[in-house]
């Protein structure tokens, strides 16, 4: 085992070890090995292709809605964006009930199928006479479902994997997630160049342009995938010391055959576990909904200008989030899951400080009532407030600034760039670091039972938390503003350290905690 551990450090990222331990043919076999990591390759390219899938219209949401069904408003975009949060948190427990009585191809390759069908769907909203938005709606919320096998491919890799490669593999997963989030806009950029006409199939009624053109491919990516499922995907399973368990079979009543222990699992941190993690993506879901409206306030950027910087803010960020998988895999040999975790938060919450308004210079006011003007204003603390109003000739040119209808616009200092900028790397830092620890450290603490339903709860709180986060901001910073919307978020983070601190030596692996495997 110890030349394995050994090989298992030096193993790059989305690559795993080659065969070379004499002592590894003990605890399985070559064939076992081989076939085994095979599969879990196949579920790294199920997770890129699931994110994909969300970031791949992304950007065209709202264009294309606007083109379909003039009655939506900005509003029912936030509910479009929404579904597919609420599709995947309905489906995962589904999915990880399915996947601990059946072969795990069967809900794999019906969610595949689902999300690839509503795909097509959302290349055809246009064809109805009416009520086309809520066809976009449903789309949408499908693929988000069809994303619910989530909690198959975690549960999937935690059972197929022994302790000692579990982070690793983990980490290649949310690598393999981080990398289709990034990839997906680049693929949408690259169909804005077929235009908003494109090419029409009149037998089909199929429009391809650059709004349905994407989700196509998606739709056919989806195929490919389904194929090199039934191909290439086996059922394996190890313990955490690494040794080849029986073969899985299922029996006439549809269960698992493969009994593990009864000792039980330490429900205390199962639900703690579920709780950090709900939080960690609450935050990070934060963040992401204010950056636009944030930097459209405060440094008077255009709608334009706000897409442009903060899709490269959010694009550098995936690559950071990136290379960040890439250290955890060896720093978490050496300090443990645990320290990075609670390292993690500390760095999100130093992220979120650095974001708390302070100075005396304050943003551009913007009013669409008046032309431009400047007055004093006691409210405002005594400064002279400066009001801008576009050219009624030049539509284009929209107002910009921080809106007067935001009452703290006249009395919150102004969040420099560089603060931003700073407090974005520090995020960026330390959310996929907690993010990757969060489902290892769950992984572990449930031990070799099948992990189907837990994964499957896990993977719900995660959308919750996408769901509520933008709600929550989007609340706090229009009445209150950023200065208490980042102190609440701060709050929370130490709170949810002070959590982690009470049940931090209750998060230990199971094997451990019951004395199989030494820490």
């Amino acid at each position: 085992m110890a030349a394995r551990g050994t090989a298992e450090e030096q193993q790059p990222l989305l690559g795993e070890q080659g065969p070379g331990s004499s002592q590894r043919d003990v605890v399985e076999t070559e064939e076992h090995y081989r076939s085994r990591w095979r599969s879990i390759r196949i579920l790294y390219l199920t997770m890129f292709l699931s994110s994909v899938g969300f970031s791949i219209v992304i950007m065209s949401v709202w264009p294309y809605l606007q083109k379909i069904d003039p009655t939506a408003d900005a509003s029912f975009l936030g509910w479009i964006i929404a579904s597919y949060s609420i599709g995947q948190m309905a489906a995962s427990p589904i999915f990880g009930i399915w996947s601990n009585f059946r072969p795990r191809k069967e809900p794999l390759v019906i969610s595949i199928f689902i999300s690839s069908a509503a795909n097509c769907l959302y290349a055809y909203v246009h064809v109805p006479p009416s009520h086309n938005k809520y066809y976009m709606l449903a789309a949408r919320a499908l693929v988000g479902f069809g994303a619910g096998n989530a909690a198959v491919v975690r549960s999937y890799i935690a059972g197929a994997t022994s302790l000692q490669e579990r982070t690793g593999a983990m980490a290649n997963t949310s690598a393999a997630q981080a990398l289709g989030f990034i990839l997906g806009p680049v693929f949408q950029t690259c169909f804005a160049l077929i235009g908003e006409k494109g090419v029409t199939w009149q037998a089909i009624d199929l429009q391809v342009n650059m709004y349905t053109a994407p989700v196509l491919l998606g739709a056919l990516l989806g195929v490919v995938n389904i194929v090199l499922i039934f191909a290439m995907l086996r059922e394996h399973r190890v313990d955490d010391s690494g040794r080849q368990c029986k073969s899985v079979n299922f029996d006439e009543a549809g269960s698992d055959v493969v009994h593990d222990s009864q000792e039980g699992i330490d429900q205390v941190a199962v639900v703690t576990t579920n709780i950090l993690f709900f939080i960690i993506l609450f935050i990070f879901a934060i963040f992401e909904t204010i950056a636009t409206p944030l930097t459209m306030d405060m440094y008077a950027w255009t709608r334009e200008q706000a897409v442009l910087y903060n899709g490269i803010i959010l694009a550098a960020l995936g690559v950071e989030a990136v290379i960040v998988f890439m250290g955890i895999r060896v720093l978490s040999k050496k300090v443990g899951e645990r320290v990075l975790l609670l390292g993690g938060l500390i760095i999100v919450l130093f992220g979120f400080f650095i974001l708390l308004p302070w100075g005396n210079q304050f943003p551009k006011i913007q009013w669409e009532d008046l032309h431009n003007t400047s007055i004093s204003n006691k409210s405002s603390g005594g400064r002279v407030l400066y009001f801008w109003k576009s050219s009624a000739g030049n539509s284009s040119d929209a107002p910009t600034g921080c809106p007067i209808e935001q009452s703290w616009c006249l009395y919150t200092p102004v969040i420099h760039l560089a603060q931003f900028l700073v407090a974005a790397v520090l995020i960026g830092l330390g959310y996929p670091t907690c993010n990757v620890m969060s489902y290892t450290l769950y992984s572990k603490i449930l031990g070799p039972k099948p992990q189907g339903v837990y994964m499957g709860w896990l993977t719900a709180s995660g959308s919750g938390a996408r769901i509520l986060g933008p709600v929550f901001v989007s609340q706090t910073y229009t009445y209150l503003g950023p200065r208490w919307s980042f102190s609440l978020v701060c709050g929370m983070v130490v709170l949810t350290i002070m959590l982690l601190g009470a049940v931090y030596k209750r998060l230990i692996a199971f094997s451990i905690q019951h004395g199989r495997v030494q820490e």
